[in-house]
């Protein structure tokens, strides 16, 4: 499993993170955390067929040293071998993660924080570029 990660970055409520990416093509999940350090505000892991779930998007935050709540959506516009771009908005409320086909992953700030220093990718996908405008 590889891993990119990318500290001391600035991503502030307003502004978009853009992430895009190639699922490799015998993926079975990939994962983006935004947050800080140690504590996760989003954790999201669309999953082609992994822990029991086949193309779902789980979404949850780390804080405290523990795992939260887990929440699934239903959209997956992610393929095996396929291109996919992200785009992630935040403010004190929610995460707006809009996908390729134009639906929406909402996900709660549960840290309630304006800006994250933190981006980690890990999984069966090839990252291309991150971009914060």
């Amino acid at each position: 499993m590889t891993a990119v990660e990318v500290k001391n970055m600035s991503f502030k409520e307003g502004q978009t993170l853009t992430i895009k990416g190639v699922a490799n093509k015998d993926a079975t999940n990939f994962a983006i955390n935004i947050g800080h350090e140690k504590d996760i505000a989003l954790h999201m892991n669309p999953r082609f067929d992994a822990h029991g779930d086949q193309r779902t998007i789980v979404c949850n935050s780390y804080q405290g040293g523990k795992w939260c709540e887990e929440l699934r959506d239903g959209s997956f516009p992610f393929q095996l071998g396929q291109e996919f771009k992200i785009m992630v908005t935040f403010n004190t409320q929610e995460f707006q993660v809009a996908l390729s086909d134009g639906s929406v992953v909402r996900f709660p700030n549960r840290t309630g924080d304006t800006k994250f220093r933190h981006l980690k990718f890990e999984g069966d996908a090839r990252i291309q570029g991150v971009e914060i405008k």
